[in-house]
């Protein structure tokens, strides 16, 4: 239980560091890029997809604790979990993407 809580205030540091405009070198992929790839990247709007699934997996990570042995209930929680993190995927390769 005490390792979820320190997981999840990870994760919410992190997710401030994205919120203040830092962390770009966190963000995997984005600082291999060449610059030509950088510029096609709204970065503000990647590093708030950042901060919101880092945010979610520390609301995870604190919920973790409560589900217990229920197999169901790790279940839903865990293919909720894929889904959101598909979503934000696709949408950090897409909304993310300057126009």
């Amino acid at each position: 239980m005490i390792i979820c809580y320190i997981l999840a205030a990870f994760f919410v540091v992190i997710a401030v560091v994205f919120l203040l405009g830092k962390g770009d070198e966190l963000i995997a992929g984005y600082n291999t890029m060449s610059e030509e790839k950088r510029e096609e990247i709204d970065i503000k709007r990647l590093r708030l997809l950042m901060a919101i699934t880092m945010f979610f997996t520390a609301a995870f990570c604190l919920y973790l604790p409560f589900i217990g042995d229920n197999s169901r209930l790790s279940l839903l929680s865990t293919g909720i979990f894929i889904a959101v993190t598909l979503i934000m995927v696709i949408l950090a390769n897409t909304w993310a993407k300057k126009k």
